[in-house]
């Protein structure tokens, strides 16, 4: 974990960590390099990163609780990985960006050997092999790391057992870039959601994926399903009313859901009564901020047009070269 004069027979490698400190706006603010011995440099960068105190209610009591926004395994955890995995062929810096908006990313180059994290989290046994087997054991032997496969699991246990999100990993262009955010986005609903009885990790994983408007696979929707947690169809997929109702968010599960095809059509009918005619984009504009937001800009336009042929099959509207009128006018 050796002497800085060492990195010079290591070149074209770079043996370097860089600690980046970003505003709100994403413009850096402050950076700072550091090099081995890594040993040393691992509390030098955890003692730049700004870990502020942060002050939430747990559940079952009215007194806050205070804990450092980012929990030292965690850093520990993130830190040792991303030297102990870097691809050092690549010539890439192991880098460390510090956001003000409560997130800390932890960035590392090469291909993430077990291909998901699905596979880490939900195998019983480690990996087979490292792509740095002596860097790793000397590692292992400073009590740096381990090689059991745990601590990916014990940072996503760490993260839910606070009701922060968990992890985010981004395992594209040949590199291994987890997020981790120090702070609850909806206290109420993070409390609530733990209560839900048999959530195992992979529905853990999977809903937090739903509330980030991220993608799951057809098997986690399934089991999502049969838990009843989410409703809506694929790739748009939203928590269940009974979590929204359970977590106090009956007006953002309304928000996400939309409402019913008859309001809809009651609102192009007042359109056209107003304005006698209209046109697709005129509909589209007028419903943009009513229909479920988990519509991108294509599937609102087809909800739209869906609904005009509906009200002209049952005889309300009729259309002229791509004009709207009301039936009876």
């Amino acid at each position: 974990m050796g002497r800085y004069k060492s990195t010079y027979f290591l070149s074209p490698a770079q043996a370097h960590i860089t600690w980046i400190l970003k505003g709100v706006d994403g413009i850096e603010k402050d950076y700072e390099h550091f090099s081995p011995p890594f040993l040393l440099a691992l509390d030098e960068v955890y003692n730049k990163i700004r870990n502020l105190n942060y002050r939430y209610m747990p559940a079952g009591t009215l007194f806050p609780e205070e804990v450092q926004q980012y929990d030292l395994y965690i850093i520990r955890e993130a830190l040792s990985n991303a030297i102990g995995h870097q691809d050092y062929r690549l010539g890439g810096r192991i880098t460390v960006v510090e956001k003000e908006d409560s997130t800390l990313i932890f960035q590392n180059s090469g291909e993430f050997i077990p291909k998901t994290i699905e596979n880490v989290l939900l195998q019983d046994a480690p990996e087979a092999s490292y792509r740095n087997p002596f860097l790793v054991n000397a590692m292992v032997s400073l009590n740096m790391m381990d090689t059991i496969g745990s601590g990916i699991k014990k940072m996503y246990q760490i993260q839910y057992k606070r009701f922060f999100p968990l992890p985010d990993y981004d395992l594209t262009h040949e590199r291994v870039r987890v997020k981790f955010t120090g702070k609850v986005l909806d206290q109420e609903y993070a409390k609530q959601l733990a209560t839900v009885d048999n959530l195992a990790l992979n529905d853990t994983i999977a809903l937090d994926k739903v509330q980030k408007g991220q993608a799951i696979t057809e098997d986690e929707a399934e089991a999502l399903r049969k838990k009843s947690l989410i409703e809506g169809r694929k790739n748009s997929y939203i928590i269940a009313a009974d979590v929204a109702k359970h977590t106090e968010q009956q007006a953002e599960y309304m928000q996400m859901r939309g409402l019913d095809d008859m309001h809809y059509q009651s609102l192009i009918i007042e359109y056209l009564k107003t304005f006698e005619r209209g046109r697709l984009a005129d509909f589209d504009k007028m419903l943009a901020n009513k229909l479920p937001q988990v519509l991108d800009d294509k599937q609102r336009k087809n909800k739209v047009r869906n609904l005009l042929q509906k009200m002209r099959r049952d005889g309300l509207v009729i259309s002229k070269n791509q004009v709207w009128y009301l039936a009876n006018s």
